[in-house]
Parts: structure tokens; sequence; C-alpha cells
């Protein structure tokens, strides 16, 4: 058993000395999924990686919710699922209407009829991807598991616990279908 699954696997039992522990094992490999997804989003973000990374550990290692750690690749399939709603959360509230709403600042140089926000885009992905999960489960977890948490389809693969070409399979679909469901046809 490697220290990260036994560390989780105290962390069950609710030993609270253990998130500790944690950290500093799986705050690299955090921190680099974190990066790789604020990468992709637009400038001027509120959140950086290093407050995902620690939203998304504090969510993970709560000892008050008991979480169950099967392994160190069901731990980052969590940590993928809470960045993916800690980041929709936010969208989602940059869109409140006492925040503005749905009013956008543009400046008079760039305004463009045509113009869409990254929350609305993050929304609408996170929309289709919900309506993806209940017509195939795998196939929205490995899109979430890529576009979320930035894994490999190989590591994804891992996550979900299916063949490498499976997940191949999965995901050609899943961007076809993911396509469609956002209205790309």
């Amino acid at each position: 058993m490697s220290d990260v699954t036994h560390i989780l696997s105290a962390i069950e039992q609710g030993d609270a000395h253990a998130a500790e522990k944690l950290l500093p094992l799986v705050y690299d490999e955090l921190r680099k999924l974190a990066a790789q997804k604020m990468a992709q989003e637009a400038p001027g973000q509120t959140l950086e990686a290093t407050g995902l990374v620690h939203e998304a550990y504090l969510r993970l290692v709560d000892t008050n919710k008991a979480p169950h750690w099967n392994s160190r690749a069901h731990f980052f399939g969590a940590a993928a699922e809470a960045m993916r709603r800690i980041l929709v959360d936010q969208a989602r509230r940059k869109q409140a209407d006492k925040r503005g709403g749905q009013g956008r600042r543009v400046p008079l140089d760039a305004a463009d009829v045509g113009f869409t926000s990254p929350a609305d885009e993050l929304l609408d992905i996170d929309e289709a991807l919900t309506r993806l999960a209940t017509e195939d489960a795998q196939a929205a977890r490995l899109i979430q598991l890529r576009y979320f948490a930035g894994l490999s389809i190989e590591d994804a693969a891992e996550v979900v616990g299916i063949a490498r070409s499976t997940a191949y399979e999965h995901w050609s679909y899943a961007r076809v279908r993911l396509r469609t469901l956002l209205g790309g046809g």
C-alpha cells in the first residue's frame, strides 16, 4: 500500500493528523492539475491555481464527512470533481444578479455581437456534461477528468477503472456527443 493510500485510509478512520501528512505528498500533483486547468481560463480570473488546489483539498479531507478513498486514483478522481464544482460554482456566482447578472464589461474597441464569456462556456460545458452523464456515465467521467483535471487518457482510464482501449473508444464517442450537446452539430 502506498503512503498516500495508507494516509487516505487513516483519514477515513477519523485521524485528524493524517490530513496534515497527506498534503505534502499530493500537493505537487494537485497543483499541476490545477495549473493546467487555470491555463485554459480567461485572463483576469480571480481564482488562481493555488487557491483552486487549497479549496479542493479542504473539500476532500473534511474529516466531518468521513470520505472513503479506495486508492490514490480514486482520490485524484475526486479532486478532479472538486475542482470542476469549484470552477462551475465560481462561474455561476459571476453571473448572479447581484453581481450584474448577464451584463458584461466589454471595451468599446473589442465589442462584438457574438461575444461569449468563459463563464458562459463553462456553464454550457457543465450542463452538457451533466446530460451526457445520464446517457453514458463513463464517457462523462472521462471528459470530466480530461477537461477539468487535465489528466491524460491513460490516467483517466486508471481512475475510472477501465482499459486504455476502452477509454479511447469512450473518449472518441464522448467528444462527438458533447460537441452535439453543445450545439456544434
